[in-house]
């Protein structure tokens, strides 16, 4: 009991720490100048997968690289085979063919380049500097395409960053929400990482295990909430692009950061078995959006399937 309360009390502070760092990063970023557009594209990118950064650097400090590549490879497989899928079920999701040919071959370029890098058993600081470099040319390329032009993309990132700075940007606003959502991070990923990890020693269940589904999930509530909201509303034309610039920013950003901190060796099963998983559910997707640029509810079904599956798996057959 004690230790699934820590567990959804840090997905609450998560949740809650991630919303004001990103408000507080935005407020100061409009203070300071910085256009809408590259807003949207870095700061409220990065904001949304804050959540799964400090957890993969706590658990990556703290000794447990099993969570700390499991907290990525398993949000990038549930970012799609669950999120997308409910979304789809809820309300078939469209795409715009711009943002697939750049985002779509980035994710499939990303999940392929950590498979390469870890080839060899461990993710170390030479492969962190490859994963953050690549990270800063996506971004780069991402800006210069999306400057100076209406794509849809663009006024998706723009309307972001205007969305959240309906906000007083005072430098009090900027410190109090900056210093309240890092602290909140930082607590509730003690608490997640605590309450994850007790459930796995109770249960008799690996770390690798707990940190690809229940850390996973825990850290993507947060953007499966605002997926099936935006669904709901019939906004989903935007889901596709999110998940696809977060899938792109967990494996580079995080990693990349993790990994530069603190060397991480990958366990067998991930190296054996998610990683393919990851690999084959990014394919999947592509391949479903590129026929027609929409993802029906018949493959939202699909993807959904996939996702028990998977989960099933996980607790049973490879455990």
């Amino acid at each position: 009991m004690l230790y699934g309360l820590s567990l959804l009390a840090g997905i609450v502070l998560l949740t809650l720490g991630g919303e004001g760092l990103i408000r507080g990063a935005v407020a100061g970023a409009k203070r300071l100048g910085v256009s809408p557009l590259f807003t949207g594209l870095v700061i409220v990118g990065f904001g949304t997968s804050s959540p799964e950064l400090v957890v993969s650097i706590h658990a990556a400090m703290n000794q447990q690289p099993d969570i700390a590549i499991g907290n990525v490879v398993g949000s990038n497989i549930g970012n799609i085979l669950l999120i997308l899928g409910l979304c789809a079920l809820i309300c078939p999701l469209t795409t715009q063919p711009q943002a697939l040919k750049r985002d779509g071959l980035v994710m499939m370029l990303a999940t392929g380049l950590f498979i390469l890098l870890a080839f060899n058993g461990s993710l170390g600081r030479f492969d962190a500097a490859v994963l953050l470099a690549s990270l800063a040319a996506y971004l780069v390329w991402a800006y210069r395409s999306e400057s100076g032009q209406h794509s849809p993309s663009a006024e998706l990132h723009t309307a972001e960053a205007e969305e959240v700075t309906k906000l007083p940007s005072s430098t009090l606003f900027i410190v109090v929400a900056l210093t309240a959502g890092l602290a909140l991070l930082i607590g509730g990923s003690q608490l997640l990482l605590y309450g994850a990890v007790g459930i796995a020693q109770a249960m008799g269940i690996s770390e690798a295990v707990i940190g690809l589904t229940i850390v996973a999930i825990g850290t993507s509530l947060p953007e499966l909430a605002v997926s099936v909201i935006a669904a709901l509303r019939r906004h989903a034309d935007v889901a596709v692009g999110n998940i696809l610039g977060s899938n792109i920013f967990n494996l580079l950003g995080i990693l990349g950061v993790s990994a530069f901190l603190q060397p991480l060796p990958l366990v067998e099963r991930m190296a054996s078995f998610d990683q393919w998983v990851m690999l084959g559910a990014s394919a999947l997707l592509i391949a479903f959006l590129y026929t027609g640029l929409r993802l029906s509810r018949g493959e939202g079904l699909l993807l959904l399937v996939g996702y028990i599956a998977y989960l099933t798996a996980s607790f049973t057959v490879i455990s």
